[in-house]
């Protein structure tokens, strides 16, 4: 049995109590000073209002903000399960408390915008703001799953990346089960970018939804527009990748990613919305309160190929779909799909 401390009791890290449980490990769920409601009435009731799920009954203590220390003393590993909003927060205020010899998995998935133009990893981000001379084991979880369907135990296959192989055979050795599948992966960088990438192609297919439904929605769904917006974001992101240095073999969990993201979610209302005419100012007013970490990725990755593009190192003409996403984001642009852009010619 293991202690795993788990900071942040949003929807992915609750949802992966069920494993950890069920492995016999004890897990410390301590809430950010935004999930005060989620830890109240969890500890109460085992309910979670956001997962709308019952925890496991046993195996788990609840633990506010301020009763960090005591959550981490004795703790063998720490889950980081803040949203990419909350990536500042975990750096500064919880990387300095964890001991060396406790090794970090985080459910985060997305990638910071250097003032350079590139992009790093959170992993890489994290390693960054750690207090001089302080070494952690800093690893990562990518791959589809959404975390009702894991907290309802569906079938999902997702992939563990980390620098050492050891550290991430016993981090599976805590997670995996008769559901939950475990890959491992020493490509940090490839496997990061893939998922990552995938919440700002999510919105990109999701517009056609929006355009065949309509203004009114009285259209019916379509599938062909949304396989063709759908093979274009694999595209681009396989050559995202390459930019990147990452393996190309890591499409798989972005390509898997993206299809699971487009099914249901906060990105996928949030494409309907603008598929069906309203600007993007009004399709988040209209989703306020919402985390959209979509807009977030979109706009980061955006901006790194523009800034890319001025260097000479790559050509726009490369990312039409993406950069119509970031016009709509950035500039408010109507949605226009460039289908035109789209078409190649392979002699």
């Amino acid at each position: 049995m293991s202690i795993i401390t788990f900071i942040g009791a949003g929807q992915m890290a609750s949802a992966l109590t069920f494993p950890a449980v069920e492995n016999g490990n004890k897990v410390r769920l301590v809430g950010t000073p935004l999930d005060r409601d989620i830890i109240k009435t969890a500890s109460t009731t085992g309910f979670h209002p956001t997962l709308k799920r019952q925890l496991p009954k046993e195996g788990i203590e609840y633990y506010q903000i301020e009763d960090v220390y005591k959550a981490l003393q004795d703790t063998d590993f720490v889950l980081c399960g803040v949203s990419s909003f909350g990536v500042d927060w975990f750096a500064d205020n919880i990387l300095g408390l964890i001991p060396e010899n406790v090794p970090i998995l985080s459910v985060t998935k997305g990638m910071i915008e250097m003032e350079d133009g590139s992009m790093i990893t959170y992993p890489q981000y994290f390693t960054s703001k750690l207090p001089k001379g302080k070494k952690l084991s800093i690893n990562a979880i990518g791959g589809p799953c959404t975390s009702y369907e894991l907290a309802d135990k569906d079938n999902s296959a997702v992939v563990f990346c980390g620098d050492d192989i050891n550290i991430l055979r016993k981090l599976k050795s805590l997670f995996q089960t008769s559901y939950y599948h475990v890959s491992l992966s020493t490509d940090v960088v490839g496997v990061e970018c893939a998922v990552a990438l995938k919440n700002a192609y999510a919105l990109g297919v999701s517009l056609a939804i929006g355009l065949a439904i309509g203004p009114d929605g009285n259209g019916k769904e379509h599938y062909n527009s949304q396989a063709a917006l759908f093979g274009q974001s694999v595209k681009e992101m396989r050559h995202l990748l390459r930019l990147v240095g990452g393996g190309e073999e890591n499409i798989i969990y972005g390509a898997g990613d993206l299809y699971v993201t487009i099914f249901g979610g906060r990105t996928r209302r949030l494409g309907i919305l603008l598929g069906q005419g309203l600007t993007f100012k009004e399709a988040k007013e209209k989703l306020e309160g919402v985390t959209l970490e979509s807009i977030v990725i979109a706009t980061r990755t955006g901006n790194c190929v523009r800034r890319m593009a001025e260097r000479g190192l790559v050509s726009l003409e490369d990312f039409p779909l993406l950069m119509h996403i970031h016009d709509i984001i950035t500039n408010g642009a109507t949605v226009d799909i460039p289908w035109k852009a789209f078409e190649i010619e392979n002699v």
